[in-house]
């Protein structure tokens, strides 16, 4: 089963937020990598929209990068209606 467009545009905006943030930085994934204990691979799925994180894997990305917990929800989208 595929993900909706609303979950969708929520990994987007939020790999797009881990781009943005490891690049003000001037690391590379490699670098966030090592700082988060994650693979590169990973962090790169993350930045491309394509994994659904764990919330402890939030939490090491927010502390490598030393941004709040809470800004790393910056899209508003309303996740799909179970049914």
């Amino acid at each position: 089963m595929g993900r909706s467009r609303a979950d969708q545009a929520i990994l987007s905006a939020f790999g797009a937020y881990v781009r943005k943030l490891r690049k003000a930085r001037r690391w590379t994934q490699q670098v966030l990598a090592e700082h988060a204990g994650l693979s590169r691979t990973y962090i790169g799925g993350i930045e491309r929209g394509e994994r659904n994180l764990a919330i402890v894997n939030v939490n090491r990305l927010s502390l490598a990068l030393g941004d709040s917990f809470s800004g790393f929800f910056p899209c508003k989208a309303r996740p799909a209606r179970r049914r």
